[in-house]
């Protein structure tokens, strides 16, 4: 993976996404999306039209020193920044991430703060960083960071809740109750002359999504956070409208009504149309979606969903012209 400065190549990148509906009845324009996005006064905000409505918010650092957390216990301490960010996906999707990348050594001391300023996004072992552990640790089931160890997913939290909680630009009607997800990842180098390869993608019991992945020599850590991005952002759409439709007797309408139909409008209205996986990823990792597509197959599921949720739709209406038909003049 990339690095700027005189810093040695990252052997190691890793990050949380929180993605969650933003608080508000209606989705909102490319204009309000900048003016939610807007985190730092030097830097605009990105929007792209196409293929969607896509608002990216500038990085914001957070300057830590502190012991990143490792599998056998042992010490690793570093300092630097954490970078971060936040995108909203058509008005309506709302993600923060906060990521890191961090060479193989570092200097055998604390440096003056200039030193890691010029490096953001970076942390720097102070001596050796044993990455393996390192990611190991970041990707344990039911983890919690100590006292003194890094607590990145705190800080996308707390980027969340910022833009959140900008209550001129939002009316908090939210058209639809939905969770908000967590998917925390870790990126090491894939061997010489091979390429990106996913290893891990579960859920643990706590529904926090673990991500293991290889990535090419020479990737960027931010490439990599945008892949983590896209993963997060399906895998909430998939996991809200699985849980919208459980306990719906989809093929039935007797004693559904007007309940069902409160159900399934909003995501036909808020959430059908934002499945478009691989959009704005980096050409290298983007055959790492395949893994997804063929186990568990998260584009099949979703058609599957989709067209259930049309179905039931489409029985509703088709009932409610016979009853009309029936009543007559």
């Amino acid at each position: 993976m990339g690095a700027p400065g005189e810093t040695a190549r990252p052997v190691l990148a890793c990050g949380e996404v929180r993605t969650c509906l933003l608080p508000c009845r209606d989705a909102v324009s490319a204009a309000v999306a900048e003016r939610l996005l807007t985190l730092r006064a030097d830097e605009r905000v990105r929007v792209s039209q196409r293929p969607n409505l896509h608002a990216v918010s500038p990085e914001v650092l957070t300057g830590v020193d502190c012991r990143l957390p490792t599998a056998n216990r042992g010490k690793v301490r570093a300092v630097g920044t954490v970078a971060a960010r936040a995108s909203l996906t058509e008005g309506r999707v709302l993600q923060a991430t906060a990521y890191f990348s961090a060479p193989a050594a570092g200097p055998d001391r604390r440096r003056p703060w200039g030193h890691y300023l010029a490096r953001p996004g970076q942390l720097l072992p102070v001596g050796k960083l044993a990455e393996t552990v390192v990611a190991e640790a970041f990707l344990t089931e039911r983890w919690q960071p100590g006292a003194d160890e890094l607590d990145i997913g705190s800080i996308a939290e707390g980027l969340l809740s910022t833009i959140s909680r900008k209550h001129r630009l939002l009316d908090y009607e939210v058209p639809l109750t939905s969770a908000t997800t967590s998917l925390r990842w870790a990126a090491l180098p894939a061997a010489d002359g091979q390429g990106a390869r996913l290893e891990r993608f579960t859920v643990t019991a706590d529904g926090v999504r673990l991500v293991r992945l290889r990535v090419p020599h020479g990737t960027e850590p931010a490439a990599v956070a945008r892949l983590a991005e896209d993963f997060a952002l399906h895998d909430w759409l998939l996991t809200t409208v699985v849980d919208k439709l459980d306990g719906i007797r989809l093929g039935s309408v007797d004693g559904a009504g007007a309940g069902t139909l409160k159900v399934l409008r909003p995501l036909v209205d808020h959430l059908l149309h934002l499945w478009m996986p691989r959009t704005r990823l980096d050409r290298s990792l983007g055959v790492l979606w395949d893994v997804l597509e063929e186990e568990p197959g998260f584009s099949r599921q979703w058609q599957t969903l989709v067209q259930r949720v049309r179905d039931q739709l489409a029985l509703h209406a088709a009932t409610a012209r016979r009853e009309l038909l029936s009543a007559g003049p």
